[in-house]
């Protein structure tokens, strides 16, 4: 058993740290909504009313949090007085080079960090099903690796500081052009007259074949799971989705990257969340497609 302090019990926060729970962790948990606090409560969290008493005894800390930002507050405020040999995870998905500054920030105050944000969404962060991106030391994710995996079902050393996430918005870039190919062409074949059915058949099996078609498909009927059956209810919220794209360009521009789709789905998504759709899945954006942009 584990005690662990758990910052940020949100939609994907939440259902992980009762999974930490249902391991067999001592888990105490700290979020600013009182209302996700107490949801937390009730799946075996033990909640604290100040960030000071959810790290009191812990020998581990988690954060996921909004943004870059965040996580420099929080984790300025956990290194304060840390616990000795601390082990600090955080799960959110930020720029790269908040990540960098994090991991110096505790490496400074004697502690072992890890970048670890998350693929999956929040029926993977519910089911316990999520892939985490890691990035740090050996050690750390040695240390971190038993708590990821009661978390998740793929987890994947990539590197040294903020390589996990510099892994998430490569992934997520990915994910966001693949998505708006897959609703263009689902577009297309209504135009057409072609079946959304006769459509997946087809390209499920032949070289179009992609998560965002076979996993997520953007319109009902051929993959019942997805969001396109459940009135684009999130998954994966659009606004997440630009977020990601956000960082991915970013990053680009800091590095000299050249990522012209990239560039192009960012644009999309920033129209659609114009559009009022922040907080609906992001395949929803095949609505848009249908519609002269």
């Amino acid at each position: 058993m584990t005690r662990i302090a758990f910052i940020g019990l949100g939609n994907m926060g939440g259902p992980m740290a009762a999974n930490l729970v249902r391991a067999g962790h001592s888990l105490t948990g700290f979020d600013l909504s009182h209302d996700t606090l107490k949801a937390a409560e009730a799946t075996g969290v033990k909640p604290a009313s100040i960030l000071s008493e959810a790290l009191a005894n812990a020998e581990v800390a988690i954060t996921m949090l909004p943004k870059g930002q965040h996580v420099i507050s929080v984790w300025s405020d956990i290194l304060r007085a840390p616990a000795k040999n601390m082990l600090i995870i955080d799960c959110s998905t930020v720029d790269v080079e908040s990540a960098r500054q994090a991991h110096a920030m505790a490496r400074q105050a004697g502690c072992l960090s890890l970048d670890a944000p998350v693929s999956g969404g929040t029926g993977g962060a519910a089911a316990g099903t999520l892939t985490f991106m890691a990035g740090g030391s050996p050690e750390s994710f040695a240390q971190a690796k038993p708590l990821l995996e009661a978390m998740g079902k793929r987890i994947v050393h990539c590197g040294e500081d903020g390589a996990g996430q510099a892994a998430k918005i490569c992934n997520n870039m990915i994910l966001g052009i693949s998505m708006i190919g897959v609703c263009e062409a689902f577009a297309l074949a209504e135009k057409l007259g072609l079946s959304h059915q006769a459509l997946f058949d087809v390209a499920s099996t032949s070289s179009g074949q992609c998560w965002s078609l076979t996993t997520y498909c953007p319109v009902p009927g051929p993959v019942p799971a997805s969001p396109a059956n459940n009135g684009y209810k999130p998954g994966f919220a659009a606004a997440l989705m630009l977020k990601d794209l956000k960082l991915a360009q970013e990053a680009a521009s800091a590095s000299g990257a050249v990522t012209p789709l990239g560039a192009e789905a960012a644009q999309l998504f920033a129209l659609f969340e114009k559009r009022g759709n922040g907080n609906r899945d992001f395949s929803a954006i095949i609505e848009m497609f249908r519609e002269v942009i």
